[in-house]
């Protein structure tokens, strides 16, 4: 109900367990909200097998609650994000939009978990925090700001870049460090400040 309220969003589906890969691969959404606890198999697994498609959606685990191994494994397995049942309405449209927009989206408990008490959980092994020095000078303004959590369309104004460009750097840093999703760039670009 929540998210049929928002008028630029369009819900495609809702199932649970297998039925979301086939669903995804199907209706090939741009946004997915998916449950840590699910019957059968854990949104975990469901997440695994989403990613391995050529194209996959932004994904952020949804769950009643957070601790600090949930959170670890979500971010690991490549997922955009993490929110908590208990976000607001309007904060719930607007994590889908961020998401649908190329952003990240994190529980403000879940990021001082993530961020404070266990950097460690996606701390960058030593082959990524050697990469770092490989991203060019634009590309590293472009990981500062994503690591803000900005927008493709967001960064692209502040750097007078178009957001197809945009992309194209996004792309280049995800390879260049050996990272699955914006958000393991972004955490690593707080914990590793690219040198320069």
């Amino acid at each position: 109900m929540i998210l049929h309220s928002g008028a630029d969003v369009r819900v495609v589906g809702a199932c649970a367990g297998h039925e979301a890969v086939a669903l995804i691969a199907r209706e090939r959404p741009d946004v997915v909200l998916l449950d840590v606890r699910m019957p059968v198999v854990d949104g975990l697994t469901v997440l695994a097998e989403v990613l391995r498609a050529p194209s996959p959606p932004a994904v952020a685990m949804l769950t009643t609650f957070d601790t600090d191994q949930q959170v670890a494994q979500a971010l690991r397995a490549g997922a955009c994000g993490f929110l908590l049942k208990d976000t607001d309405p309007a904060g719930l449209l607007q994590a889908v939009r961020t998401l649908a927009a190329g952003g990240v989206v994190l529980s403000p408990r879940a990021a001082r978990t993530l961020l404070t008490d266990h950097p460690e959980a996606v701390g960058p092994p030593p082959e990524v925090v050697r990469r770092l020095a490989s991203l060019t000078a634009r590309e590293r303004d472009v990981l500062g700001l994503l690591a803000q959590g900005l927008s493709n369309a967001a960064i692209g104004a502040e750097l007078a870049l178009g957001v197809g460009t945009v992309k194209d750097h996004v792309s280049s840093i995800l390879g260049k460090l050996a990272v699955r999703s914006r958000m393991q760039a972004a955490l690593l670009a707080r914990q590793v400040p690219p040198a320069g």
